[in-house]
């Protein structure tokens, strides 16, 4: 493969693949998103959770993360997915939960006791945040630390 033959093989792939980026650019997003209607919620911190991530209520999946943003004053903003027929309550609390101990985080839904329901583009009222592992680990030490005067901190009361 030598010459002008090379060379055309080479313009006709690097045309391919650039078709292929311009098509999925414009027709790919969204092929793997649920039917549904989108609710949003606003935390202080996702750390974890990703786009396509579940939403669950009671156990079972209800929908999917569709997207995370940063809203205007720099909170995370998060768009859930829900799936049709799937009916929340106005009052419900959207909470970020760990799978397990160190598993994937996913959104859990509580529903609350409100008789009419989030409408399509709803923001949840009441969030709670995603606990970081970390962060607890941190608090727990340097709790157990003030308690038993280890070197380093204040001698504990007599």
């Amino acid at each position: 493969m030598n010459g002008p033959f090379r060379d055309s093989a080479i313009g006709a792939a690097v045309v391919l693949v650039v078709a292929a980026a311009i098509f999925y650019v414009f027709f790919g997003e969204g092929r793997n998103q649920l039917p549904g209607y989108d609710l949003t919620a606003e935390f202080r911190r996702i750390d974890g959770l990703t786009v396509g991530g579940e939403v669950r209520m009671a156990g079972v999946v209800v929908g999917q993360v569709a997207a995370a943003d940063l809203s205007a004053g720099y909170r995370p903003l998060v768009r859930l997915r829900i799936q049709p027929g799937i009916e929340i309550p106005a009052d419900s609390a959207a909470l970020i939960h760990t799978d397990g101990l160190l598993g994937a985080k996913y959104v859990e839904l509580q529903p609350g006791g409100d008789l009419d329901n989030l409408k399509p583009g709803d923001r949840f009222a009441y969030t709670q945040d995603a606990v970081v592992l970390q962060d607890l680990l941190e608090t727990i030490v340097a709790e157990v630390k003030m308690r038993n005067g280890t070197p380093g901190t204040e001698e504990p009361a007599r």
